[in-house]
């Protein structure tokens, strides 16, 4: 199904980060003077916000547009809600502990879950793998290999970000998973909890 011209620049905007309106144009295959009037309509419904600021050296600022909170959650959460509202009677109710123990069953059931679909690949293969079964959960992922060697990869978008802001434990976990199933060093050097559009991490052989 075709995507709208707004759901295309919330998904631009969500994968790519703040773009001109030229850059938008471009991606959509319309003029700059097009994109920038889909652009204001979007901003006038609060999905997206023009931020100016500051070329380099002696050029002109530039107007990059950026999600709004309400453009953000355009995509979708799991439910945040009735999930926080859980977590929280689940700590209230069977204390810590139990949450830890929902969390480590969690961690086990992934883990043995992405191992079976990584079976066999080098560590790029893995990741590449790790990409799709990501993205297929709604998490947005990419990755690219740096100029040192370093696998990147990037998750645009958190489809549990409520669980992951009532509870730590959801991000050290993932953390963890990844280095098992990846078999690599993992650093995570972005966070969205942390006010960052995006979770980035750099991987790199033990």
């Amino acid at each position: 199904m075709r995507q709208s011209p707004v759901n295309r620049i919330l998904v631009l905007l969500k994968t790519d980060g703040p773009q001109l309106a030229v850059d938008v144009g471009d991606a959509l295959g319309i003029s700059s003077e097009a994109a920038r009037q889909q652009l204001t309509k979007m901003a006038d419904d609060g999905l997206v916000e023009p931020v100016t600021e500051p070329a380099a050296g002696r050029g002109r600022p530039r107007q990059l547009w950026h999600l709004t909170s309400q453009g953000h959650q355009a995509f979708p959460d799991r439910h945040a809600e009735l999930t926080t509202s859980l977590l929280s009677m689940l700590v209230n109710e069977l204390g810590q502990p139990a949450l830890d123990a929902v969390i480590a069953a969690r961690e086990s059931e992934t883990l043995k879950r992405y191992q079976g679909e990584m079976a066999g690949h080098d560590l790029p293969g893995r990741v590449r793998q790790l990409v799709s079964i990501r993205t297929s959960e709604g998490y947005m992922a990419d990755s690219w290999q740096e100029a040192d060697g370093s696998l990147i990869l990037v998750e645009n978008h958190c489809p549990i970000c409520a669980a992951a802001s009532a509870c730590a434990g959801f991000c050290r976990s993932e953390l963890e998973t990844f280095r098992a199933v990846l078999g690599a060093k993992v650093e995570r050097e972005q966070h969205i909890l942390a006010g960052a559009r995006r979770c980035a991490y750099r991987i790199n052989p033990l």
